[in-house]
């Protein structure tokens, strides 16, 4: 748990919170450990499926930059929006804000964009409405996060079996494949080299997560990096179809193929036991046959006591 209490801002820049009843419970707890909630999100100014008009979200991201008694904006939730706001953040003020912007998946946009103009550093971490407005709260995923804040390193063991023997260092990046990929040859795409990539994502075949992963080789992108470290790709269903084509023949196909290392175990990702990454900081990448583990540093923290 974090000692110092923390100023922290809610943001919906995506998709919009359809139970109140979780937005409280949410901002009950926080309140509970200390913190201070500020809640720009409005549930009375919905637009559509998005956390309000195009303009009223990037006011929100606006407003929560501006705060002095803000130190973390969190987004609500992902689902998709800011795609739609990336030619309007003006992320340079995102970044002299001194704020860290958490988020993932379609938060990962906010990351790229934010590293693209501006080399500022964010949090790949959790989400206010699914993760501390939970029902039943995941204390990993809450634990995670605090031990990140409070820094100054932040280390993620994982157990896993069938890994490839690594030793790298580089700059941690990556989010959800998807959006990455959405963002390929666009000014919000992060030009990052000597890299640690780190991927997930829902609902998506394995081919097509195949295609993504070929289609950031064939750009380039994957041959100026270190490693390639998976995290939970669920939700997808297979079919007669596929004929033995499944997640662990598209992982032999993909380490056969790529230049670099291929990881799987990383606890990131759609799922409710979920790291944080400090998108943006200096990572050492150490892997063998019982797991791995990843130790970053040199990324924005909370003071704390």
């Amino acid at each position: 748990m974090n000692s110092q209490p923390i100023g922290i801002a809610i943001v919906a820049p995506s998709g919009y919170g359809s139970d109140n009843a979780a937005i409280e419970r949410g901002i009950a707890a926080l309140v509970a450990q200390g913190h201070t909630v500020h809640n720009y999100f409005e549930a009375d100014k919905v637009f559509q499926r998005f956390g309000g008009t195009d303009a009223a979200r990037l006011a929100q991201l606006n407003a929560a930059a501006s705060d002095p008694q803000v130190q973390v904006v969190m987004a609500l939730r992902g689902q998709y929006g800011l795609t739609r706001l990336l030619p309007e953040i003006d992320f340079a003020r995102m970044a002299d804000s001194g704020k860290i912007f958490v988020g993932y998946s379609d938060f990962t946009a906010f990351h790229m964009g934010l590293m693209a103009r501006t080399g500022a550093q964010s949090y790949a971490g959790p989400m206010f409405y699914s993760d501390f407005g939970a029902a039943e709260p995941v204390a990993f995923t809450q634990e995670d996060f605090w031990r990140c804040l409070r820094g100054p390193r932040h280390v993620i063991r994982a157990c896993a079996t069938g890994n490839p023997e690594a030793q790298v260092e580089g700059t941690i990046w990556g989010g959800n494949l998807a959006m990455l990929i959405s963002l390929l040859g666009t000014d919000w795409f992060a030009r990052i080299d000597d890299g640690i990539l780190f991927v997930e994502d829902i609902n998506e075949h394995p081919y097509r997560v195949e295609r993504m992963l070929l289609q950031l080789l064939q750009a380039g992108v994957l041959g100026r990096q270190k490693a390639l470290v998976l995290g939970d790709f669920s939700g997808y269903r297979l079919s007669p179809a596929d004929n033995g084509y499944d997640f662990c023949a598209m992982l032999a196909y993909l380490r056969a193929t790529l230049p670099i290392p291929v990881l799987t175990g990383l606890p990131f990702g759609h799922t409710a036991h979920r790291a944080t990454i400090p998108f943006g900081a200096r990572a050492h990448l150490c892997s063998d046959e019982a797991g791995f583990t990843l130790t970053m540093s040199g990324y924005p923290t909370v003071a704390h006591d």
